[in-house]
């Protein structure tokens, strides 16, 4: 459900409302942090930029920062700027759930499942506890550790909530 894309990005805004000293951070500097291709990390900061998410300072100390508070980035956010819009797949979009078919309620009922928990969840929830162990006791792999290497320390700038 959720694509490659959207966990880098919410990967991305997790270090970055991480970092002790707030600020811009470059593209580069943050594919390195996160371990993962420029490239492909320029597209993922490029929808999370145009979705108002990050916010982009241009030049030679130019980067990203959090553009938002965390607590009011929501995962249906970060989800809609890289995936777009939770779209049900439904017989009638304006249909009355009992009137369509099984497969089909079924369909609305998972379509607002899911809007409803992205919705719900945001950014500083996810802030209360970012990570867990690489590998947890179930043999599982968070996908949200990954490769994570801590940046030398920037000049600062604060961001507007804090």
């Amino acid at each position: 459900m959720l694509t490659k894309t959207t966990i880098s990005a919410i990967r991305t805004l997790l270090f970055l409302a991480e970092r002790a000293e707030p600020g811009v951070v470059s593209p580069r500097a943050l594919a390195e942090a996160l371990v993962v291709s420029p490239t492909y990390l320029a597209k993922t900061v490029g929808s999370l930029v145009k979705a108002g998410l990050l916010r982009a300072e241009k030049g030679s100390r130019g980067g990203v920062a959090l553009n938002l508070p965390p607590a009011r980035i929501t995962l249906q956010a970060i989800y809609e700027a890289c995936q777009g819009v939770v779209m049900g797949d439904y017989c009638t979009s304006g249909a009355d759930p009992k009137s369509v078919c099984s497969f089909h309620q079924a369909s609305v009922e998972l379509h607002f499942a899911i809007v409803g928990v992205l919705s719900r969840w945001t950014l500083a929830d996810l802030l209360e506890r970012p990570r867990s162990a690489r590998l947890h006791s179930s043999g599982h792999v968070c996908v949200m550790v990954g490769d994570i290497v801590p940046l030398p320390s920037l000049a600062a700038e604060r961001p507007p909530w804090g």
